[in-house]
């Protein structure tokens, strides 16, 4: 890590200590929209640290937006910092304004469509998109979508869809979004610096750093509650057992933290189909692993409301199967080895 990207996470550090607190997540998951933590991010350039300054941005790389992601899964932030910089990318990579303010995108499921139709100058959004996250809440829609044949990016004002709110296991806005005929504010052709799949690349991607840095706060609080808890005149944390578990614990969030990176890096490098699907199918894994070793470490205790571990494990539950779950992007992995040939693949691995 860079000097630049170390003052960075020092920065995310400090912020989301004194402001993410466990009142703010609980307040987040009865609806309450923390608009004042929202204004804070970005105030400080955190919410869209890869975007080209002449975009509104702060001129960063994808790497820059891993420290931030990583940071926003380890406190849980209940706020739609990733999908607002996978949105705001989409527009700028397409030529398009990015608008101040909380963004999400759709869809983001790969099997849902959604179609422009022309009007006059301008164009209509109509089609359904599930599970969007903060869908009814985000000031804009950013929405990957076809239009006159090829695919295209575009902005949707906030409250043009009918919405049917609904949540994840972590408490987290997921709303289903319906247009018909909703107006346009603006639209163009994808980038053609946007992979193929450009919007579950970067969902995957960016849910990979959250989970790594979620993993980082479960392995921070099992640490420390093994070390202050004392069973039959001992702390947990001199018996074998729990020093096993711990270990193992070490071990996943070591490798999901290192396949994390390496997305962003390949993504950065403009090649990063390949190391994003084996980031998402690693954190994930070690997202179910390492949750169920930190409520074993901490008995009962970490499945009860009052205790913060569950905000952290909730999402890593729920994060996982977003975007692609493990066996969404392993079968991608099966496709792409399959279509080069089996001699090929030890020459393509090792060239990574």
């Amino acid at each position: 890590m860079n000097d630049t990207r170390t003052l960075l996470a020092d920065t995310c550090t400090r912020l989301f200590t004194a402001e993410v607190t466990p009142a703010l997540i609980e307040a987040a998951e009865k609806g309450v929209w923390p608009a004042a933590l929202w204004q804070i991010l970005e105030e400080n350039g955190l919410t869209l640290p890869q975007i080209p300054e002449s975009r509104g941005g702060a001129g960063g790389a994808w790497g820059d937006a891993h420290v931030v992601l990583a940071a926003c899964g380890r406190f849980a932030v209940p706020l739609p910092v990733a999908e607002t910089m996978i949105g705001a990318w989409l527009l700028s990579e397409s030529g398009l304004n990015v608008p101040l303010g909380p963004l999400t995108v759709a869809p983001v499921r790969p099997a849902e469509k959604l179609a422009l139709a022309r009007e006059g100058a301008g164009w209509r959004l109509s089609g359904t998109a599930v599970r969007v996250p903060w869908g009814a809440s985000a000031g804009h829609v950013v929405v990957l979508a076809e239009g006159d044949g090829k695919p295209m990016v575009a902005l949707v004002k906030g409250g043009t869809a009918k919405a049917e709110p609904d949540v994840n296991l972590a408490q987290e806005a997921r709303d289903t979004l319906e247009w018909t005929g909703a107006p346009v504010l603006s639209a163009a052709a994808a980038g053609a610096g946007l992979p193929t799949g450009a919007l579950m690349l970067a969902g995957a991607m960016a849910r990979s750093a959250q989970m790594a840095g979620g993993l980082e706060s479960l392995l921070s609080q099992s640490v420390k509650y093994v070390a202050e808890r004392v069973q039959f005149g001992r702390p947990l944390a001199s018996f074998q057992a729990i020093q096993h578990q711990l270990a193992l614990l070490a071990g996943h969030t070591a490798a999901a933290g290192i396949a994390a990176q390496k997305g962003f890096a390949a993504m950065d490098a403009g090649d990063a189909g390949f190391e994003i699907a084996c980031a998402k199918i690693r954190t994930g894994e070690a997202s179910g692993l390492g949750a169920g070793i930190a409520h074993q470490c901490h008995g009962a205790i970490g499945f009860t409301y009052e205790h913060t571990l569950h905000f952290v494990t909730r999402r890593l539950w729920s994060w996982r199967a977003e975007f692609g779950a493990e066996a969404y992007w392993a079968a991608a992995l099966g496709r792409e080895v399959a279509a080069r040939g089996a001699d090929a693949l030890w020459p393509y691995l090792t060239s990574r």
